[in-house]
């Protein structure tokens, strides 16, 4: 399987870098073939600007060339799986414009789904799944990437893996990398 990943944090030194890593080193060691879409270090622009929202009411859209150019991406992979710190209780606004940007109308929703139905969804949180837990954080979380997007979007394997206290020390951050190549040896 031909594996998407799109990580989502602007330093390449930062855990949610090493745990996509590690996901997609086990990931290969099973046999998969990954491909990286760092979208801070390629510059990604997550603004949706006018000439790229859609003409509701008709089919045809005119996309703009970055944008075919990530729906080109995702398209000669067989799944995507997200990387991304958890700010605000939700994603860092560049993954939230790609999607915005990329899973548009009548290409992954509407006329059409997704083109993969296995995306997996991996947010980094720095407080624990006690803190999460306690506001309902997790359930709202869950809820608008399972619900409002992978759902949404008809992908039949979709699922969030939400990795708890990344600001609780070398030791948690250490066992989040584990749990990232869990997921990939799982994949």
């Amino acid at each position: 399987m031909q594996i998407l990943v799109v990580i989502a944090h602007p330093r390449q030194n930062s855990l949610t870098h090493q745990a996509a890593r590690a996901f997609a080193e086990a990931a290969q060691a099973n046999g998969h073939e990954v491909e990286f879409a760092d979208l801070v270090a390629e510059n990604f622009d997550p603004v949706l600007k006018a000439e790229d929202e859609p003409d509701w009411s008709g089919r045809d859209i005119d996309f703009a060339a970055d944008v075919l150019r990530e729906m080109e991406r995702v398209e000669r992979n067989d799944a995507t799986v997200l990387f991304f710190p958890v700010w605000w209780w939700s994603m860092p606004a560049i993954l939230k414009g790609w999607i915005d940007r990329v899973w548009a109308q009548n290409w992954a929703f509407g006329s059409k789904t997704y083109p993969h139905s296995k995306v997996l969804m991996v947010g980094i949180a720095g407080a624990t799944e006690n803190d999460y837990r306690k506001r309902g954080y997790d359930i709202a979380l869950r809820t608008q990437l399972k619900v409002g997007i992978l759902d949404y979007c008809s992908v039949k394997e979709g699922k969030v893996e939400l990795l708890y206290g990344s600001l609780e020390g070398e030791a948690q951050a250490a066992a989040i990398i584990s749990s990232a190549k869990d997921l990939g040896a799982r994949f």
